[in-house]
């Protein structure tokens, strides 16, 4: 990924933060079979030793399972919020017109080393904590337990495991840090305006003036 130093992210507390807010991330593989793309909802372990862990499951019939060999390298993509940014937006255009458009965006790649993970204590642990969490929203959340035993082990002997120890991790806040602070202020504002409150704010973040 091309990261220019203006959109570097050297914070990866911030990446882990973009990780967690958005779970949902893109796992791109290269087996015997050639590239593939999963979409899986991660688990982030940042204190899992010297090397954080992402964690997930996909179905026993995903064709990902027999692909991609324990210690294969690849890839996850987290995508937070995007929008597009037209010129009108920046002040300096409106005196100079020397502006085009720009697509803005948060994200974050981690690269690591795959293991398939079929063992159930492991499988049961992991699929307690993602409803843990993503329950945890909800009025009246959901548990394991309210489901039968028997349906819960069916579907548990129906998924495998992915645990990926992270070797590098590159974030990319590309928020018009590359322009003058008045442009920048602006189209923080402008997104939240029509809105793209999230991707407005963290423009704003960035520049010391959150609200």
């Amino acid at each position: 990924m091309y990261v220019p130093s203006h959109f570097s992210v050297s914070d990866e507390q911030a990446s882990y933060r973009l990780i967690r807010e958005n779970p949902l991330g893109i796992l791109v593989t290269h087996g015997r079979a050639g590239l593939d793309a999963n979409h899986v909802p991660f688990e982030l372990d940042a204190k899992a030793g010297e090397q954080a862990v992402l964690r997930a499951h996909v179905a026993r019939a995903n064709p990902l399972c027999g692909d991609v060999q324990d210690g294969e390298e690849v890839l996850v993509i987290f995508r937070a919020e995007d929008a597009y940014v037209t010129p009108n937006w920046y002040p300096s255009k409106h005196e100079f017109h020397r502006q085009v458009p720009t697509w803005n965006y948060r994200l974050v790649h981690a690269y690591g080393k795959i293991s398939i993970r079929e063992d159930e204590a492991f499988l049961r642990a992991l699929v307690g904590r993602l409803t843990l969490v993503h329950e945890a929203a909800q009025s009246t959340p959901w548990r394991m337990s309210d489901a039968p035993r028997d349906y819960i082990d069916a579907m548990l002997k129906a998924i495998v495991g992915l645990e990926i120890a992270i070797t590098r991790i590159t974030g990319k806040f590309k928020l018009s840090q590359n322009r003058e602070l008045r442009d920048r202020r602006s189209l923080g504002e402008a997104l939240k305006r029509h809105g793209h409150t999230a991707l407005g704010q963290a423009t704003l973040d960035a520049i010391g003036e959150s609200k």
